[in-house]
């Protein structure tokens, strides 16, 4: 049996009345875990699913829903309700077509232990992945979700406990995005709407039928720090106005021997932060992840990921990498975790227009915590939007060089814009070096000395 409260009662009506199968109406109802639990004979139609809701006779004054699941072993617990997609005599009409008005027949087609062997005579030949469907209904559970959930445990039954995650993938000629779809709709006013679609909508005549199925391995990801030595080289590929604009970049030289030894069709790499394509990344390096999409070798010993290590390393002489080693999805939350609450350590080489002394520059070292704002820098203002972020420079220490030229080091906030301290960005930044010195600052090298963050796990050399 399957729990309802009395309060979903008229969303259950409504829901049957429209044409919704037995488990659209616990996806509406936000009973996921019964979703896996609901398994119906694909044979079943739809007046089997729409039964009828029965009024327990000992407890007139709290009515409750019972649903005919005798194909499940769930029972209702204490004064909760139970449902099946069934409606109570008399308070509605089942519709005259079967097939669920919001899945199209999917979970009711496609949630079963034939459709699950079927897929299992697949495994073992993997295909490329596409993209999922989303419905972006926050508050109820989606059609793919509940898909998942009740499939996944019924292929990894027949496939004898190997786990299972699926994807439920639509098939299209003309494709919309998400975000497309929903600011085409905000400028559709309710009543235009309704009256090209009707609420509820019409019973759809077929179901859909499922064209294909495709088995790939779940994605393996790979951690580690690397070092860039160049002043030339970006983080990731640099392409303005489709040109491409430096050869290669951080990501393309630590994917690429992993691609062709774990055999992957692709890949997403991301790190701690980034750093501009003329500074470079010293210390212990900055960390990352890369997620290998499909890889057809999973497993590799310590020894292995350790040649593969020294292969990138070998590579090129503008990175190097440190610390590589498979990890879970879960533990890439790490890397972000605090990302704005964590400190890096910079050393910048300053130019200043009016000449100065040794003298001149040590009150910087008794500068502590000094809190900037900093309104969005000029240069990355076409793809990070207007605002001001509030940072913290923890401590600061100098090297005096000459009458124009010292070295900086600061321990700072991790998000903060070193350049912009340094020149002001023409007021940008408040307060700045420029304003601190009395004088015009530039900047002429940066580099990072450290991400402090405890992220991957240091591996001995």
């Amino acid at each position: 049996m399957l729990p309802l409260k009395e309060k979903d009662r008229p969303i259950v009506k409504k829901l049957l009345e429209a044409g919704c199968c037995a488990r659209c109406v616990l996806r509406f109802c936000c009973l996921g875990v019964e979703l896996c639990a609901f398994v119906s004979d694909k044979e079943n139609n739809g007046s089997q699913d729409a039964a009828v809701l029965e009024q327990h006779k000992e407890d007139p004054p709290s009515k409750k829903m019972k649903m005919d699941a005798a194909e499940t072993d769930v029972q209702s617990e204490g004064d909760s309700a139970v449902v099946a997609t069934v409606m109570e005599e008399g308070d509605a009409e089942p519709a005259d077509s079967d097939v669920c008005v919001v899945c199209l027949g999917v979970l009711q087609q496609f949630c079963d232990e034939a459709y699950a062997i079927k897929v299992c005579l697949v495994t073992i030949n993997p295909i490329a992945l596409g993209k999922s469907m989303c419905l972006d209904m926050d508050d109820v559970i989606q059609v793919k979700e509940a898909f998942k959930w009740t499939m996944q445990g019924l292929v990894s039954k027949e496939l004898g406990g190997i786990p299972v995650v699926t994807k439920f993938i639509v098939s299209q000629q003309n494709v919309f995005t998400r975000m497309a779809v929903v600011k085409a709709l905000e400028k559709v006013s309710d009543e235009k709407f309704l009256k090209k679609f009707p609420c509820p909508p019409t019973r759809p005549a077929s179901k859909c039928i499922a064209q294909d199925v495709q088995c790939l391995h779940v994605s393996i990801f790979v951690a580690g720090r690397y070092n860039k030595f160049s002043r030339t080289l970006p983080q990731t590929p640099w392409v303005i106005d489709g040109e491409r604009r430096m050869e290669s970049s951080v990501e393309e030289l630590i994917a690429a021997p992993l691609l062709s030894s774990f055999r992957a069709e692709g890949f997403n790499f991301s790190s701690s932060g980034r750093e501009d394509v003329d500074v470079r990344t010293l210390g212990n390096g900055r960390p990352f992840a890369l997620e290998l999409l499909n890889p057809h070798r999973a497993k590799f010993n310590k020894a292995e990921v350790r040649q593969l290590q020294e292969t990138i390393n070998q590579s090129s002489d503008k990175i190097r990498v440190r610390d590589l080693q498979i990890v879970s999805r879960d533990a890439m939350g790490h890397m972000k975790e605090g990302e704005e609450d964590k400190t890096k350590s910079y050393t910048a080489l300053i130019w200043t227009q009016k000449a100065i002394n040794k003298d001149d520059i040590t009150f910087l070292e008794e500068t502590k915590e000094l809190k900037l704002a900093q309104k969005t820098p000029l240069r990355v203002l076409h793809r990070r939007p207007l605002a001001v972020r509030e940072r913290v420079i923890h401590t600061m220490s100098t090297c005096f060089l000459d009458a124009h030229h010292f070295h900086l080091k600061l321990r700072t906030q991790a998000g903060t814009y070193i350049k912009e301290f340094v020149h002001g960005d023409f007021g940008r930044t408040k307060p700045n070096l420029c304003d601190l010195l009395k004088t015009e600052t530039d900047i002429l090298e940066l580099d990072v000395e450290s991400v402090d963050v405890d992220w991957p796990p240091s591996i001995p050399e």
